[in-house]
């Protein structure tokens, strides 16, 4: 038999192998247990997008998200507010979390892009060639910063060159200049087909240019409201066009507002910025005075009012906060004048001569039931199905301008309603070739 004292050391031998392996399985864990939690840390703090707007002390660079301000320690950049715990929400931190983690993976990333995303780079002698030397014969119009003028690259491209203030003495000069680099920075990373895509740039001595894909239609505002009494125009006759121009419009500030991240407010949203390309689809464009905006509804920007008399959201005038619902009320002005073929501001015939907006002038009529009257004598009269989607975008266009913000639908909503009326033009032309069909069907059989 082995002696006690054998006995004793193969114990403590057993005890000092077994006591390794749970000391080096215990080490193994920790080790695991930190590298998770180091790695979920770096995952969580690559989606929340810091934001260093363009061109220094730009528009966007004086705004402040609500709750956060720019520091000069930062370089004056602007920090939206945190996606995933709001303040103002009572709903536990946790369902947020999940509810804006989804939204964020729902939504296209449009954060800073690097300088040779911006297009093609252009000489000022190459845009100076492809439109005849800034001729007047190709001007087509002006913008935020400049003139626009048509233009036709070596390449045969037709696009249209936005030629800023050339003169650094010009009082305005900064301004513009914070607006080329407020679009350019803003439309080379923005891609979708509801907005004008940029196709190149030129920054050469005091020259800025931008250069756009060129939009054969030209302006909505322009066919609205014709120079020549006897211009003619399919977006003049056809309320169903004129359905289908303010969604696909409605749909690219639907991605500016809900899915670039941070989401952007356009601040400028007017008929002569609504754009139609070759086949008669709707772009918005001009985004020189565009802000990275909050992340929700409820939270604003503070910044010195900006936009167009007419369809300036008159609480953002007011109290100098902008909001994605401000974009809205512009809209809901374009909605209007798209109704009535009335300009955002006129003078009314049967007033005293004064100049009125076009939602002094259409709003009331429209509460009181009374939509025939205000809507444009060019278009023929809607047939019964169609008469019920122009209504309905008369009465989203009396949400939409409403005072204050918080009483204005979403854009989304917006999207939705004029679906709704284009599909019951669809569904009326339908039914009335089922009707032809009918008709042709029982003459034959007489």
């Amino acid at each position: 038999m082995p002696s006690k004292s054998k006995k004793v050391g193969i114990g403590w031998k057993v005890y000092a192998i077994v006591g390794s392996v749970g000391t080096f399985l215990g080490l193994c864990a920790i080790a695991y247990f930190m590298w998770v939690i180091c790695r979920r840390k770096k995952v969580h703090n690559s989606v929340i997008p810091t934001i260093a707007p363009a061109g220094g002390d730009n528009n966007a660079g004086a705004a402040t998200a609500t709750g956060h301000s720019s520091s000069g320690g930062n370089g004056g950049r602007l920090y939206p507010s945190n996606p995933f715990f709001s303040r103002s929400s009572s709903a536990p931190r946790s369902r947020m979390f999940s509810r804006q983690w989804s939204r964020a993976l729902q939504r296209q990333r449009s954060g800073p892009s690097s300088f040779k995303d911006r297009g093609d780079e252009f000489s000022f002698a190459e845009l100076e060639k492809a439109t005849k030397f800034f001729s007047l014969d190709m001007k087509i119009g002006a913008g935020s910063f400049g003139t626009v003028y048509r233009g036709l690259l070596p390449d045969g491209r037709e696009v249209a060159i936005k030629r800023g203030e050339s003169s650094p003495r010009n009082k305005r000069f900064q301004e513009k200049e914070n607006a080329f680099q407020s679009e350019l920075a803003f439309l080379s990373r923005l891609h979708h087909k509801h907005l004008v895509s940029l196709v190149g740039f030129c920054v050469e001595n005091d020259e800025r240019l931008l250069v756009y894909e060129y939009m054969k239609n030209g302006a909505l505002h322009d066919h609205l409201h014709p120079k020549n009494p006897d211009f003619e125009s399919p977006v003049i006759s056809s309320w169903k066009m004129r359905i289908k121009i303010l969604l696909d419009a409605s749909r690219g500030i639907e991605y500016l507002h809900n899915y670039a991240v941070p989401p952007i407010i356009h601040r400028d949203i007017k008929s002569s910025n609504i754009l139609l390309d070759a086949y008669w689809v709707a772009r918005v464009s001009d985004f020189g005075l565009s802000l990275m905006g909050p992340e929700t509804d409820e939270s604003h920007l503070e910044t010195k009012a900006a936009g167009t008399v007419g369809y300036m959201d008159p609480e953002y005038y007011g109290t100098n906060q902008v909001t994605v619902k401000s974009d809205v009320y512009g809209f809901g002005v374009v909605m209007l004048e798209v109704l009535t073929g009335r300009r955002a501001i006129f003078k009314y015939e049967g007033g005293d001569g004064e100049p009125v907006s076009v939602v002094d002038y259409a709003v009331p009529s429209i509460e009181a039931g009374e939509v025939g009257s205000i809507l444009d004598p060019r278009v023929a009269p809607a047939a019964s199905q169609e008469a019920e989607a122009v209504e309905l975008v008369a009465y989203m266009a009396t949400h939409c301008v409403k005072l204050e913000g918080r009483d204005r639908p979403s854009i989304a909503d917006v999207v939705a309603n004029l679906e709704t009326a284009l599909a019951l033009f669809e569904d009326s032309q339908r039914s009335g070739s089922s009707a032809n069909a009918s008709v042709i069907s029982l003459e034959a059989r007489d």
